[in-house]
């Protein structure tokens, strides 16, 4: 049974990495057809998403009480998921460079409990050769495991349109 089978019978959980404009409407639209556990560092973010508040109003109070999504900042939760989705900001320096900080942060925490058989995809903005070249050698790092044997890697919205698509997800 493929990782794609598994989720859509909830037998496999998706994480979605940064709970912001991007990341919590993709957990809460996911969360209705899949298991899903969002990931944000910020305790006191995921905080007020717990008590009902939406603070990036993508969604809405009432979407945020209803999700079935487990909201956390514990990273512990991360390895129980399969399949994990970064949607970390890309700040831009004062000298107008991409501020890779946030990505990076973020592919330290997944690597740190990714499992083997996972697949990590890339929806933050970076500039090509950013997730070869950064991501992929840390999340190894942290893992212990190796790119293309223990786990896959995608960096476009390609990889997520599959998904939605092949789980019958409907995003507004």
């Amino acid at each position: 049974m493929s990782l794609y089978e598994e989720i859509k019978q909830r037998k496999e959980k998706i994480s979605v990495i940064g709970l912001g404009y991007v990341g919590m409407p993709l957990a809460i639209s996911f969360a209705k057809v899949i298991d899903v556990i969002g990931f944000d560092i910020s305790k006191e973010k995921v905080q007020n998403y717990l008590n009902g508040i939406d603070v990036t109003k993508e969604v809405g109070n009432t979407a945020i009480e209803e999700t079935k999504a487990l909201l956390t900042w514990e990273e512990k939760n991360l390895r129980d998921c399969k399949f994990h989705i970064v949607a970390v900001p890309t700040p831009i320096n004062s000298d107008k460079t991409p501020d890779l900080k946030p990505v990076i942060g973020a592919s330290k925490t997944v690597g740190r409990n990714l499992t083997k058989g996972s697949i990590v995809v890339f929806e933050s903005t970076v500039y090509p050769g950013v997730t070869e070249d950064i991501c992929v050698p840390i999340l190894e790092e942290e893992s212990g495991l190796k790119y293309g044997v223990d786990f896959k890697v995608g960096y476009s919205q390609k990889e997520l349109i599959q998904v939605i698509r092949y789980i019958d997800l409907k995003l507004l």
